[in-house]
């Protein structure tokens, strides 16, 4: 045989191999490590399901979807890093991050690259920047920071109130906009303070909390503060009452704060659990020993997004994929999915929740 044609025909299966394996790379990307590891570890469990659920359907466009996943650990540089990775790897598209304050310096990344990115950071300064890739599946601190703040003046107008904060991008944010909406309605913040997440002692905040008699916190910033405060304020006899924001669907929470969980209060999406539509999926996760509560459901929307969207740019190149994004309606786990022109979900919506023996339910819609 000529060695051309044995070459040449070499070379073709080298192609047909490869395009037979060909995959979409889709990534998502939070903290898999440190303090809020939990949080990583119900988007990686949401995302994982719905890639795939996604490949036994046939994938998209014919391809199948391979799943990256990035650690930031919450931290800004590391986010950084993170989104350089993603982009040397060429991912399609990212579900990421989950802290405001990595989301912000990542997401500038991702524009550069011009990859389309969905992101449950609440910090209304994710979208005010008119990133054109990115899109919020979830509402903004503004917006959940009046339903707890309305909350609040609401059914605790005659106790006094706290505002703490951990300094975070979301945590202050979201503080600054309960405290707004309370002071809107006539409530006089008793106290204001912020602390240092991660320390392990907050004696000092709890008594000068008990010291002016507060009865209530509302808190910006994430769970595993919370548990620490609220143990602590039990061992000073202090009954405190606690409105925190999304981070707190977390069931770490309830391990490391005990039956002081039940005092916390905290907003959220509706639960994509009770959605009929979800029915299937949430029964799935369950057989597979996985409770589908918190960012789990909101993962695997965001999964469901890609592909829809995909499906009707016909593309997975970044112009195509960005306008059906940006023009779409989609169909998902937590609900239809749509965005304005900065890349806000158009229904956001936010519920008040509250734990109660190990489990959350609305104690007002």
């Amino acid at each position: 045989m000529d060695k051309k044609i044995l070459l040449a025909g070499c070379g073709l299966l080298s192609l047909l191999a490869a395009a037979a394996h060909a995959e979409h790379l889709v990534a998502i990307a939070g903290p898999m490590s440190g303090q809020y590891a939990s949080a990583g570890d119900q988007i990686r469990k949401g995302a994982e399901m719905a890639v795939a659920d996604i490949n036994a359907g046939g994938g998209v466009l014919g391809e199948k979807l391979k799943l990256e996943i990035g650690d930031d650990a919450c931290d800004p540089k590391q986010a950084v890093s993170v989104a350089n990775t993603m982009v040397n790897k060429k991912i399609v598209f990212m579900h990421g991050h989950w802290c405001s304050s990595s989301t912000i310096p990542a997401s500038d990344v991702y524009a550069e690259s011009q990859i389309p990115m969905v992101t449950v950071s609440t910090n209304p300064q994710v979208t005010q920047r008119g990133l054109p890739n990115l899109f919020r599946i979830m509402g903004s601190d503004d917006q959940q920071g009046i339903v707890a703040g309305g909350y609040l003046a609401e059914k605790f107008k005659d106790r006094k109130i706290a505002v703490v904060d951990d300094k975070s991008a979301y945590g202050k944010g979201l503080a600054d906009e309960m405290a707004k909406a309370m002071e809107a309605k006539g409530v006089r913040i008793a106290l204001r303070e912020s602390i240092t997440a991660g320390e392990k002692d907050y004696s000092s905040l709890v008594s000068k909390m008990k010291s002016a008699g507060i009865e209530v916190m509302a808190y910006g910033g994430y769970h595993t503060e919370v548990a620490l405060i609220l143990r602590q304020a039990q061992q000073a006899r202090l009954d405190l009452t606690v409105m925190g924001g999304d981070t707190m669907t977390n069931a770490e929470l309830v391990t490391a704060a005990g039956p002081a969980a039940n005092r916390v209060l905290f907003t959220f999406s509706p639960d994509p659990r009770k959605n009929p539509g979800a029915a299937d999926v949430v029964r799935r996760f369950r057989e597979a020993k996985v409770e589908p509560e918190g960012y789990v459901l909101v993962a695997y929307a965001a999964m469901q997004l890609f592909a829809q969207a995909t499906e009707q740019a016909g593309s997975v190149k970044y112009a195509d994929l960005e306008k059906a994004v940006r023009n779409g309606s989609f169909d998902t786990v937590i609900g239809r999915l749509s965005f304005d022109a900065k890349g806000n979900n158009r229904e956001p919506g936010f519920v008040v929740y509250q734990w109660k023996d190990g489990e959350y339910d609305y104690v007002s819609q």
